[in-house]
């Protein structure tokens, strides 16, 4: 049994550190006179027991809200924040020593969360006074910078602009003229620069003459032309306007029109093409390369039918096929349905304009090797309390259990153009590039009504939450209402690959055969998912030990038997790509000294059979079809990705990439931020143990391993300029229950704003220079140097931190929702 001391707490702190005393009997005794027997004993016990020297290590990682570092006493490494080693310091030099007083001293500070718990309660009792807050955090590094890039719109000028600065004089429409200087010239525009007082405003008509060229160039009787004003940007005070040429009707031939594109055509390279909208599409194209071959979330493409609205398309990559095999059944038929039904779509749009994602929790069940699915929303679990936790419980001790978030975004059909910006000056070669979108594409996607985003989120601590729900009593008459019927024929829904580069050189056609692959010996036993001449899709029955480059053996077991002019045992092949639970090989054929079986035998095979055989993936669809559903996905992109580059032995995260630069989190990372047009990252970047993983993780990753992830809680006061008091960023790992998850997030709300973000690091491909070099050769042409910086750029690019914002799952878990705070 514990006694408690609190009312003799005066006696222990005065005679505190001075048990080693020569007088410490009698001044004790003098002192607790007036204390029975047994409490004196007690009391001379307990401060005795608090001088007791001690040899714990103190590790208060993920205990305490405030960022702990190692602290080393008498030899030995303690981890502890700044209020831990101001009670560390202060009760050892009260006690001389380390001892058991100095040990509780540190393990019961204010900010333990811990002891937040235990006072809340209290509090919630009403048996104990609120505390105040702990002292706030001190840092070295407190900013992050990096800039945002939007993918698109990328303007293309109808002609060529040069840079050129010569006087103008220009007559306002009140007939007052004023002298300006232009800043770059076209044959149909021009810009100028003023910063006087007179008032220019948008369509007004006026007249410039241009004094420049009248010293060194004869116009005739007619100098004065007339331009109609298209915009005004304000830059430091001064304007700058956008003029248009308006046509003079009465003039059959115009001569300074004739001029300009001669004089603009001879000295371009002497005064320079304007290439900022050139440079800015490309530093955007770039990154779009990297950024969305790496998509860890799922785009759904909803189509208007006959028979309601329906997903027709869905964009996939590397990253994202988990999500798109979980929703297949065991013929791998689409079963995205059952994931958006229309009624789910209904609720996704009345989410959105709440401005959270719609969660779906899902389970399979297996019968009779056939798949049957159950889901259940939020919004459909909401009303029934013990059969949400039974549901939860239930479906959490599934090992297909799924947790998803879907939320809308914009679909705007003429997204899908994203021309080059090379006016008119693109080369002949590559104006297959440019090329508008077609008639067919138009028309599969002229039905498309809504673009839905699936983000699958469930992680070992989200399910482990869940498995502790109970669901011995679970009603299975209600359970049954959650299955989704099995349809008699499969929906159309077709996979597009969102990969820029396709590094496919020949078709490859889908077929499944017995095979047998083997390798020093070892054998496992396959099927072959799809071919080509030259290439090879397995999936084995059993992990395998090979990995890239591994020459291995591959004999077509019920192929021989329908050829007797092949010899299809034991053909050479190498291994190109392993997937991570070793099952997928992707192999290509191993040719040493002569010629390789397996390809001739597949080359006939093809040419014999290639009206019955079904091509690979998108061979059937439009060509222009991925392109055009890439560009809408792009253009409304709302997750935020960092792009990592090299700087050399370092790495650097200094870009963002997103369409939405008003998030909440963005908003918070630009107000914290002493940069304008810049964004501090030191929500995400300041946790050194989370940036020491990804930075490590890189140096091993290929670019096809699927990503990495880490989740962080972030606690932001709004209210607080000071960014290392108004930021507090902890690791899932380090707040290492449920209980302390709980407590940081309620402190976070009443400090602020909560942010629960997962962070997925990919290692990037190569991008497919084809589409980059036209507009990086028009750059080079002009400024070489921003051409080579460019093109460092884009190779100093290595991963991609994609940020998934999983906050309102977590308050949805912990029951903590800001308006009930």
């Amino acid at each position: 049994m514990t006694k408690d001391f609190s009312k003799y707490q005066a006696i222990i702190d005065e005679f505190s550190g001075t048990v080693t005393a020569e007088d410490f009997e009698s001044r004790f005794n003098e002192a607790t006179v007036k204390l029975p027997k047994s409490d004196r004993f007690l009391v001379k016990m307990e401060v005795k027991r608090l001088a007791t020297p001690c040899t714990r290590l103190i590790d208060l990682r993920g205990h305490v809200d405030g960022e702990c570092r190692p602290y080393v006493h008498e030899n030995r490494t303690h981890y502890l924040d700044d209020i831990a080693i101001r009670a560390f310091e202060d009760t050892l030099e009260l006690y001389g020593g380390y001892t058991l007083a100095v040990y509780e001293a540190v393990m019961n500070t204010e900010n333990n969360f811990r002891v937040m718990y235990h006072r809340e309660k209290d509090q919630l009792s009403g048996t104990v006074p609120p505390s105040p807050a702990p002292k706030a955090k001190v840092f070295e590094k407190t900013q992050y910078p990096a800039e945002l890039l939007r993918f698109g719109p990328y303007f293309n000028r109808k002609e060529e602009r040069m840079n050129f600065a010569i006087p103008l004089i220009v007559e306002l429409p009140d007939g007052k003229e004023i002298e300006v200087s232009s800043s770059d010239i076209s044959v149909h525009g021009c810009k100028f620069r003023y910063s006087g007082k007179h008032k220019i405003t948008m369509r007004h008509v006026l007249t410039v003459r241009f004094t420049g060229l009248e010293n060194d160039f004869q116009f005739g009787k007619n100098s004065h032309y007339r331009y109609q004003v298209k915009n005004i940007q304000l830059v430091d005070n001064v304007q700058l306007v956008g003029l248009e040429r308006v046509p003079d009707s009465d003039v059959k031939r115009d001569g300074f029109r004739q001029f300009l594109a001669g004089f603009i055509q001879g000295n371009k390279r002497r005064y320079k093409i304007n290439l900022d909208n050139t440079i800015s599409a490309l530093h955007s194209r770039c990154i779009e390369q990297f950024v969305l071959p790496k998509s860890n979330e799922l785009p759904i493409f909803i189509e208007d039918t006959d028979d309601g609205i329906l997903p027709r398309y869905v964009l996939t990559c590397h990253n994202n096929q988990g999500t798109f095999q979980y929703w297949q059944d065991e013929s791998r038929h689409s079963t995205v349905n059952y994931l958006v039904t229309p009624e789910r779509l209904l609720r996704i749009k009345k989410h959105a304009s709440k401005h959270s994602p719609l969660l779906v929790y899902s389970f399979v069940h297996d019968s009779n090797g056939k798949a049957y699915f159950y889901t259940a929303d939020s919004i459909q679990l909401e009303d029934d309390d013990v059969f949400r936790m039974h549901f939860f419980g239930f479906a959490a001790n599934k090992a297909s259990f799924a947790v998803h978030q879907l939320y809308t975004l914009p679909l705007d059909e003429s997204y899908a153009e994203s021309p080059l910006t090379l006016a008119n000056s693109l080369a002949k070669r590559d104006q297959h590039l440019n090329q508008p979108i077609t008639e067919d594409v138009l028309l599969s996607i002229s039905n498309l009504s809504m673009l839905v985003i699936a983000q699958r989120i469930d992680s070992p601590e989200i399910i482990d939450f869940y498995k502790g729900f109970n669901f011995d009593d679970i009603n299975t008459n209600k359970l049954k209402n959650f299955g989704h019927k099995r349809l008699a024929e499969p929906l159309a829904i077709d996979d597009v690959g969102i990969n820029f580069n396709n590094q496919r050189q020949e078709p490859r056609f889908k077929y499944k055969t017995p095979l047998a692959v083997s390798s020093e010996g070892v054998q496992w036993q396959g099927i072959s998912e799809d071919f080509s001449t030259s290439g090879l899709k397995v999936e084995l029955e059993k992990p395998c030990v090979l990995t890239r480059g591994n020459i291995i053996n591959v004999s077509f077991m019920q192929l021989q038997k329908i050829t007797s002019s092949f010899d299809l045992n034991e053909l050479p092949y190498e291994v190109m790509r392993v997937s991570k639970d070793k099952t997928v090989l992707h192999l290509r054929v191993y040719v040493e000294k002569h010629k390789h079986i397996g390809r001739s035998f597949f080359k006939a095979l093809i040419e014999k059979n290639r009206d019955k055989l079904t091509p690979d993936e998108y061979a059937m669809f439009s060509p222009g079809l991925a392109k055009a559903l890439r560009n809408i996905y792009s253009r409304s992109l709302q997750t935020i990705s960092v792009v990592v580059q090299t700087s050399g032995s370092r790495y650097k995260y200094e870009t963002i990439a997103t369409n939405d630069d008003e998030s909440p989190l963005l908003r918070q990372c630009k107000r914290i931020s002493d940069r304008v047009h810049h964004f501090n990252l030191y929500p995400v970047l300041s946790h050194l143990k989370a940036t020491n993983f990804f930075n490590e993780s890189l140096k091993k990753m290929q670019p096809e391993d699927t990503s990495i992830d880490e989740t962080l809680y972030i606690s932001i006061n709004p209210e607080n300029d000071i960014v290392e008091q108004a930021v507090n960023t902890k690791l899932g790992s380090d707040l290492q229950s449920d209980m302390f998850k709980k407590m940081f997030i309620k402190n976070a709300l009443k400090r602020g704003e909560f942010y629960c973000i997962q962070m997925k690091l990919s290692r990037t491909d190569d991008p497919d220079m084809k589409y980059l070099n036209p507009e990086l050769s028009y750059i080079s042409a002009y400024a070489i140097h921003r051409g080579k910086q460019i093109e460092q750029d884009i190779w100093s690019v290595v991963g991609v931190v994609q940020l998934i914002d999983v906050t309102h799952e977590a308050l949805n878990r912990y029951q903590l929702m800001a308006n009930d705070m």
